[in-house]
């Protein structure tokens, strides 16, 4: 048994538990790792069309992202067949996500656009209208316009925390100024974007226009996100110094 005098010594000695990680540092991982593994990782150093190529998952990326949606607007506008239409969208989904399962290639992406198809099918085929197979990107760009939007707001750029967490850095731009508003700014054009696409298109919802709501879906998709990646990944790259750079700082 230990005395008195020797437990504060031990207790001294003993290492310290390391805090629990906060909301802001678990969150901050997870849109980290979710810019990794779409090629975002400004701790690297990459060409920004090779960024922005990677970030829309090259052809194949493409072709998983257009390809369902275009068939369901051919199709529907040429024969008004929703079920046909609405089967042929979700069997174009799901054959991308067979070839990559039977590729043993990563079908995350893939698997969620399978997903989402089926989902937005089964609305469609539960209210028999055409335009309710848009519905679940409308709440999607709702949602992400709307978190870019309050991040920005309250002061944590949900683009300052991911980055954070890739360039090891946590939290610590929220005190260098000019990342926090490099970061401000770059929330608020996400959400812009998001909401640009909600603006144009709900008038075709309610309308009841499926040709031209899945027209506009398709040219505001990737034709729109591939510029933004590539002003976020140059922005970014602006308040963060290449590592060439910095060593040849170092030598001098």
């Amino acid at each position: 048994m230990s005395s008195p005098a020797q437990e504060p010594e031990d207790a001294a000695s003993a290492p310290l538990t390391p805090p629990p990680p906060s909301a802001s540092d678990l969150l901050g991982s997870a849109l980290g790792n979710a810019a990794r593994r779409a090629g975002l990782d400004p701790s690297r150093q990459a060409h920004t069309g090779h960024v922005v190529w990677a970030a829309m998952g090259g052809w194949r990326g493409v072709l998983e992202s257009v390809l369902p949606g275009l068939a369901f607007v051919i199709l529907f506008t040429t024969t008004a067949d929703l079920t046909l239409s609405l089967a042929l969208s979700v069997g174009a989904a799901a054959v991308f996500t067979i070839v990559r399962l039977v590729q043993r290639s990563p079908a995350s992406a893939a698997l969620g656009g399978l997903i989402a198809t089926g989902a937005a099918a089964a609305l469609a085929l539960w209210t028999g209208r055409g335009q309710d197979n848009f519905v679940p990107g409308l709440i999607t760009n709702a949602a992400y316009g709307t978190a870019f939007l309050i991040s920005a707001l309250v002061g944590w750029s949900l683009i300052g925390l991911a980055v954070g967490f890739l360039m090891n850095e946590s939290t610590h731009w929220r005190s260098d100024p000019r990342k926090r508003r490099v970061f401000f700014w770059l929330a608020i054009a996400w959400a812009a974007l998001f909401y640009l696409r909600l603006a144009v298109q709900l008038p075709f919802y309610f309308a009841g226009d499926v040709t031209t709501l899945g027209t506009l879906k398709l040219v505001m998709g990737l034709p729109l996100f591939a510029p933004l990646v590539a002003v976020t990944w140059l922005a970014v790259r602006a308040v963060y110094p290449r590592h060439h750079d910095a060593s040849a700082a170092s030598e001098a």
